[in-house]
C-alpha cells in the first residue's frame, strides 16, 4: 500500500513512524514541492511515484480513472467559479436596487417622474439595462466585454433534470423537457461552448454564462431577431474596468470616450489625432497650401 503525504510549498513533512501493516502490505511517503509555474511536473512526479511502487498501471482501467479524478477537479473548480459570479451578480443586483430605490425616493420628494430606462427609442434602439443588456417577458440578459448572463425564468420546483440547455458557438436553445423552447435561435456573435456553463438558481430560474469569442464589442441582442439596444448607451462599471489589464482598459476608454462624442456629435479619437496632426503640418510648413486637407 503507498501512502501520498500531503505536499508542502517550504518543507519537507517529518517522518511518520511505520504503523502496523499486514504481512503483504508496505508502506512508503512521498514528499515534493510544487512549483506553481510548472504544476504538472509534480503530477509527472506523482505518477511516477505511483507506477513505482505499485501495479495500478497495469490495470485496464488505470487511465480511464486518472482521466475521471481529473474531471472531477475541473468540475469541482468551475463550479466554485460559478458560485463566485452568482454570488457577485447578486451582490450586484442588491446595489442596484438600493440604488434605484434611492433615487426613486429622492425624484419623489423632488415631484419628478422617473423616466423608464427600457423605453424605445426613435431609432427603434432600447436603452440597456443597469448590466447592459435588455429585459425581455421570458429572459433577460446583461454583459460585459468577456461574456454575456442569461437568466430564463422558469416554474418554482424546476429541477435541473427537466432543463434542456444546448449551448453551441452559434446557437443556444433553452426549454424545459416536452415544451416549446423559450430561447431557440442563432447567437449574436460566436462564443467558445468550451466556457460557458448553466445551472439552475433557486428551483426558479436558468442562469447560463456565456463567454465570447470577440471580447472587444458589445452585443447589441442576444439572439439575432429580437430587440436591439442602442450599445452606444452602454456604460461599463468602474469597479469592472479597473481589473482589466492596462492594454484592454486603454482600449475599452478609448470605446467609451468615441461613444460619448458620437452622442454629442463630437469628434471621435481618430479625428482628434488626424486634426492635431494637421494643425502641426500646417505650423512647420506655412508654405504649403493645405486648404483642401479633408477636415471632419
Amino acid at each position: 500500500m503507498a501512502i501520498i503525504s500531503d505536499i508542502q510549498d517550504e518543507q519537507r513533512a517529518p517522518e511518520r513512524k511505520p504503523s502496523k501493516a499486514s504481512p503483504s502490505s508496505k508502506e512508503y511517503t512521498f514528499t515534493a514541492k510544487i512549483d506553481r509555474r510548472n504544476p504538472l511536473d509534480l503530477v509527472e512526479k506523482t505518477l511516477e511515484f505511483i507506477a513505482r511502487e505499485s501495479d495500478f498501471f497495469k490495470r485496464e482501467s488505470s487511465e480511464r480513472e486518472v482521466f475521471a479524478l481529473a474531471r472531477r477537479f475541473r468540475d469541482k473548480e468551475r463550479k466554485k467559479e460559478e458560485e463566485e459570479r452568482k454570488k457577485r451578480r447578486q451582490e450586484e443586483e442588491e446595489r442596484r436596487k438600493k440604488e434605484e430605490a434611492e433615487k426613486k425616493a429622492e425624484a419623489e420628494l423632488r415631484g419628478e417622474v422617473i423616466k423608464d430606462e427600457t423605453v424605445e427609442e426613435e431609432n427603434g434602439l432600447k436603452n440597456p439595462n443597469k448590466g447592459n443588456g435588455l429585459d425581455l417577458e421570458k429572459y433577460s440578459w446583461t454583459q460585459s466585454l468577456q461574456e454575456i448572463n442569461v437568466v430564463v425564468h422558469v416554474p418554482p420546483g424546476t429541477k435541473s433534470s427537466f432543463v434542456v440547455c444546448e449551448i453551441k458557438k452559434n446557437h443556444l436553445k433553452v426549454g424545459l423537457k416536452g415544451q416549446p423552447p423559450i430561447i431557440d435561435g442563432e447567437l449574436l456573435q460566436s462564443i467558445k461552448p468550451d466556457d460557458c456553463y448553466w445551472s439552475i438558481e433557486d428551483q426558479s430560474a436558468v442562469s447560463i454564462l456565456l463567454t465570447k469569442h470577440n471580447q472587444m464589442e458589445w452585443w447589441k441582442c442576444l439572439v439575432k431577431g429580437d430587440p436591439e439596444i442602442d450599445t452606444h448607451k452602454v456604460e461599463p462599471e468602474p469597479s469592472k474596468l479597473s481589473e482589466l489589464d492596462s492594454e484592454m482598459r486603454r482600449t475599452v476608454e478609448k470605446m467609451m470616450f468615441d461613444q460619448r462624442q458620437k452622442q454629442l456629435g463630437l469628434p471621435t479619437s481618430e479625428e482628434i489625432e488626424k486634426e492635431e496632426m494637421l494643425k502641426k503640418l500646417m505650423s512647420e510648413h506655412p508654405e504649403m497650401d493645405f486648404s483642401r486637407a479633408k477636415r471632419k
